[in-house]
């Protein structure tokens, strides 16, 4: 993992959970940021840029706008209309960016950089790398080991007794290290609900 992405992980852990980041949007409706793309090493020079979205939702640009980051472009968020972004947002981008990306299993490296976040796709991480990477913000499901023989049964049937007691001992480990804000699975109260 990026030694910078990991001196932010350091300083805004524990990382937030669907739960939390779930909480925050109840309490914080209508949240916008000015985001824009640039090419690696530069700064935003307009937030309306051919590549800009000011006003906007960070899960839908991201979302819509994912083949930027493939190129190679980097993320730059701000607050709404003010050029910079209040440190205290960092924690929930960071966990809304992490779980848009953890079904494509692709590690970000995250930058704070002329007072905006900067994100960008980390190209050099290895399957520990990004293990390590998706621990931190407790999304993986049972945290392998994938250079070792995981010891998956072979019959479907066994697998998944056995995935699914290694998801409820994850959980269990995990509400002990975070007690209610952590649930089950990681789901969000409104997941759980429609169940």
């Amino acid at each position: 993992m990026d030694s910078k992405t990991k001196k932010m992980i350091l300083k805004f852990s524990p990382m937030w959970t669907n739960k939390q980041v779930w909480e925050y949007e109840q309490t914080h409706e209508n949240l916008k940021f000015d985001m824009a793309y640039v090419e690696s090493g530069s700064v935003v020079d307009s937030w309306t840029s051919k590549l800009g979205y000011p006003d906007s939702d960070v899960r839908d640009v991201s979302v819509k706008t994912f083949d930027h980051l493939l190129d190679g472009h980097v993320m730059c968020i701000a607050n709404k209309d003010q050029g910079n972004l209040e440190e205290k947002y960092v924690p929930y981008l960071m966990a809304v960016l992490v779980d848009i990306m953890i079904e494509e299993e692709i590690c970000l490296n995250f930058r704070f950089e002329n007072e905006c976040l900067s994100v960008s796709i980390d190209d050099d991480v290895d399957v520990i790398d990004c293990k390590e990477f998706f621990e931190e913000f407790y999304h993986l499901a049972t945290g392998f080991n994938f250079t070792t023989d995981t010891g998956i049964p072979e019959d479907e049937t066994e697998a998944e007794i056995y995935l699914t007691r290694l998801q409820e001992d994850f959980d269990d480990r995990m509400k002990n290290k975070l007690d209610d804000k952590y649930l089950p699975g990681n789901n969000d109260p409104d997941t759980l609900n429609s169940k």
